[in-house]
């Protein structure tokens, strides 16, 4: 399975809705809270190409954007295939 990465902060919904959707699939994570990190929320925005908004979701090297986005994937079965390595 491919790494995935989380960026995200403790008080966002849709974090928390993205973190369990990857759990409800057995899909561990690094989680990067750029509210206690500050420092890494210049990385999050540089590698999701201006994306400031939380979460910012990297499969690998592919940035797949926030949780609408990881969301609607997995409704159109694209996500396993994503992760598969």
């Amino acid at each position: 399975m491919k790494p995935v990465t989380l960026y995200t902060t403790p008080i966002c919904g849709y974090c928390a809705a993205a973190k369990h959707l990857l759990k409800g699939k057995g899909v561990s994570y690094t989680e990067i809270d750029v509210m206690a990190r500050p420092e890494r929320r210049a990385e999050m925005t540089q590698r999701a190409m201006g994306g400031r908004t939380v979460p910012q979701i990297f499969v690998g090297d592919i940035h797949v954007g926030g949780f609408d986005d990881i969301a609607a994937l997995d409704r159109a079965g694209k996500l396993d295939p994503l992760l598969a390595d």
